[in-house]
């Protein structure tokens, strides 16, 4: 199966469509696959529902998808760092459904295990457990949650060979892994494609049977707040 293809329009053809499911990588603007985003945004697709931890900044990341409208609801543990995703929420313009950080990263790694829900503690007695199943186990509650599975996935990586075997890079790994399992179909964007083989096995953080697309591409990678020490 060939997986490289020449840019993320590219790699995204055939496969997006209004009112799609999709799940994306990143943590703040750390991981997150910036080309594919681009890509959507020019691509026009509308009435989206994204997965992903937050939503970047008002001018990079979703947060470029949140500017056009494109962006329907978000499944996210974070609103903070976007004014635009604040107020499109806060004025109702933006459904929002609100996950804690582990239980959103795990409905991702369930959906990708097949596992279509699983029990937690976290947010029982909150409102992130108003309407759902609780479950009392050896004496303490818990509340039902589901598994995440998208129609895409869209990633970040480091390196890649040709089969979709991905290596991150320290932090970026962050919510990448599970988002990358959750999607029925995934592309990735990477910085190196490297030969067939010459990955460490015991170095690949997700093999390449959850990839089904791969670009690589040059990446701007801001920083969210730089912090420096006065002189």
């Amino acid at each position: 199966m060939k997986k490289v293809y020449g840019s993320a329009s590219d790699a995204l053809d055939g496969l997006l469509f209004d009112g799609m499911f999709i799940a994306s990588g990143g943590f703040g603007l750390c991981g997150i696959p910036e080309l594919l985003l681009q890509a959507i945004k020019e691509s026009g697709t509308k009435d989206l529902t994204f997965a992903s931890n937050n939503a970047g900044v008002d001018d990079f990341g979703i947060g470029i998808l949140l500017q056009t409208r494109q962006v329907r609801k978000m499944i996210s543990s974070y609103v903070g760092e976007n004014a635009e995703f604040m107020r499109q929420y806060l004025s109702g313009e933006l459904e929002l459904e609100f996950n804690p950080q582990g239980t959103l990263a795990e409905r991702m790694r369930a959906g990708g295990c097949g596992i279509p829900g699983f029990y937690t503690k976290t947010g029982v007695g909150t409102q992130v457990a108003e309407g759902k199943e609780h479950k009392d186990f050896d004496g303490e509650t818990y509340i039902l949650e589901r598994g995440i599975v998208a129609d895409l996935a869209i990633v970040k990586a480091w390196k890649a060979d040709d089969t979709g075997n991905l290596v991150f890079r320290k932090t970026a790994r962050n919510f990448n892994p599970p988002a990358a399992m959750c999607g029925r179909v995934c592309v990735a964007e990477v910085e190196e494609i490297v030969p067939r083989g010459s990955l460490d096995p015991d170095m690949i953080h997700l093999p390449g049977i959850y990839v089904h697309r791969l670009i690589q591409g040059d990446h701007e990678k801001r920083i969210e707040q730089r912090t420096i020490r006065e002189a």
